[in-house]
């Protein structure tokens, strides 16, 4: 690093920032909410609904989706009851 670039400072790319950003709101979500339900997932379960119901008719209370957490260990489950017809 040269003199003038560490009194000038270096202006750091706009991937590296947006990535170290990204980096700090995962270890929040990883970290701070104890046992509560991330935001995340209320809006995976919309947008899960959303996409399958493209291809069949299904009620919002048919996708379930939940987190458990085992040490270091993250397990996204997503639980989907289709009706009858679809099951061919």
């Amino acid at each position: 690093m040269s003199l003038l670039s560490f009194l000038l400072g270096e202006k750091k790319k706009t991937a590296s920032v947006a990535k170290e950003r990204l980096q700090i709101i995962l270890a929040h979500e990883r970290s701070g909410r104890g046992g509560s339900r991330p935001d995340y997932l209320e809006a995976l379960q919309r947008e899960l609904v959303a996409v399958i119901s493209k291809y069949v008719s299904i009620k919002p209370e048919d996708i379930k989706v939940h987190l458990q957490k085992q040490d270091n260990l993250e397990v996204l489950e997503v639980k989907l009851e289709l009706p009858e017809a679809a099951r061919g």
